[in-house]
């Protein structure tokens, strides 16, 4: 357990670079087990939607992990073998730095996010992650295009990315938010609040988690920029 998190997004552009970072996705577990501090961690590809989909984004790969606190975090993220090498061969990197502070479910059997106390401010931060049973694929991907329209439109979303561990089966969405209204409105309106309820009552999901983090810092960038930098404003 651990009480700071880091979600660590590449884009490689070079078709070499795609390739090697594709073979990463076997070939850096070893070293990434063994960085100092690491509790949770999981290697991420992305989709090309706003957040779940079945359609992989070669382009864009991900780290994210657990540790003991924002300095570590910040210091092995920097300066750790694999981040390094990762960085090295991407034409664009970004870290976002997160203090959980609630969460409900599990992700592969476990609980990885460390909760405490929000007595922040500035913007928030969702993960949803979920391992879609087989036989409720179909009609969980026939849902989810509206729901990954809706959430590409909110004016007030800060920063959204899908991203997962196996293609259609286990997918997590994470996304940024200026306030709890404004993540609050989202989860309350539309397809995302059909689907939430289709969740419950047709059983789509074999295993999900649901937290929600204080956004603590960052590092690098995304499309030139922090996606922090700009604030929307409130609906």
């Amino acid at each position: 357990m651990a009480n700071c998190a880091s979600l660590s997004l590449f884009r490689f552009d070079r078709l070499r670079d795609r390739v090697w970072v594709f073979s990463q996705m076997g070939l850096a577990r070893p070293a990434l087990a063994r960085t100092p501090g690491i509790g949770f961690w999981k290697l991420v590809g992305s989709g090309t939607g706003e957040g779940f989909t079945p359609v992989p984004n070669t382009a864009v790969w991900g780290i994210l992990a657990t540790w003991p606190d924002l300095a570590t975090a910040r210091e092995r993220t920097a300066s750790a073998s694999v981040f390094a090498r990762w960085r090295g061969r991407a034409a664009e990197s970004w870290t976002v730095f997160l203090s959980p502070t609630s969460a409900r479910g599990q992700w592969a059997g476990t609980e990885p996010f460390e909760t405490s106390p929000d007595g922040g401010t500035g913007p928030l931060a969702a993960i949803t992650r979920a391992t879609v049973r087989p036989r409720r694929a179909l009609r969980f991907w026939k849902r989810q295009p509206d729901i990954s329209a809706v959430i590409g439109r909110d004016p007030e979303v800060m920063f959204k990315i899908g991203v997962g561990e196996v293609p259609w089966v286990q997918q997590v969405t994470f996304s940024i938010w200026p306030d709890e209204g404004a993540m609050a409105r989202f989860a309350r309106r539309g397809p995302h609040a059909e689907a939430i309820r289709a969740v419950r009552d047709e059983g789509w999901f074999r295993e999900e988690l649901y937290a929600r983090f204080r956004v603590v810092g960052d590092a690098g960038t995304w499309g030139g920029v922090s996606p922090l930098a700009t604030r929307p404003e409130a609906a």
